[in-house]
């Protein structure tokens, strides 16, 4: 599963990719100043959230403890809808790991999966309220065919044709929740 991914974009970067696809961003807590880095686990980290008029980004808090105290910072998506806290986790990339092919080499082979068209992935999340803050957790499938070869779930990837149907409170969120076509990502050993 998705533990970690990176964001080297800045805000105004971000900014600029969203009003190219039409979409007007805000920053209701103000321009935060990203500091280029892969993010983990716990990391606050930017997400988008809609309001009545356009996106909004803000940052929050990735994973929230669950009742075992283990981090939330996948959820599977089959058979769920999801009509509260939606929202979208904006990255460069996101990794994953296998298992390498000489059983000398100690680490796990690291591989980064980046958008094929755009500069930006956006990947499906929802956030809460949680008892160590706002916090937000990526939704997973089955993989798509960019993803098959290296793990047996992926993070649900967003096409920007699907951003306003996504915070869209009619749209069944579950009609969005479905592995990346082919051709969607490039993937590089890391």
């Amino acid at each position: 599963m998705c533990n970690l991914y990176r964001l080297y974009k800045s805000a105004d970067e971000i900014h600029r990719i969203f009003a190219e696809l039409g979409h007007q961003l805000t920053f209701p807590e103000g321009i935060p100043n990203f500091e280029p880095r892969d993010i983990r686990i716990t990391d606050r980290a930017p997400i988008v959230r809609a309001t009545q008029s356009s996106f909004e980004l803000i940052e929050r808090r990735w994973s929230w403890p669950a009742t075992n105290g283990k981090p939330v910072y996948n959820f599977r998506s089959e058979g769920r809808n999801f009509p509260n806290g939606r929202c979208m986790i904006v990255a460069d990339g996101f990794y994953e790991h296998t298992t390498p092919a000489d059983p000398k080499q100690k680490r796990k082979d690291r591989w980064l999966f980046s958008s094929a068209t755009q500069g930006l992935i956006v990947i499906a999340g929802i956030a809460r309220s949680t008892p160590v803050g706002e916090a937000f957790t990526m939704l997973t499938t089955s993989p798509g065919p960019d993803v098959a070869p290296y793990h047996q779930r992926q993070i649900v990837l967003l096409d920007p044709s699907e951003w306003g149907r996504w915070f869209d409170p009619r749209e069944q969120s579950d009609e969005l929740l479905k592995p990346a076509p082919g051709g969607f990502l490039t993937v590089e050993r890391a």
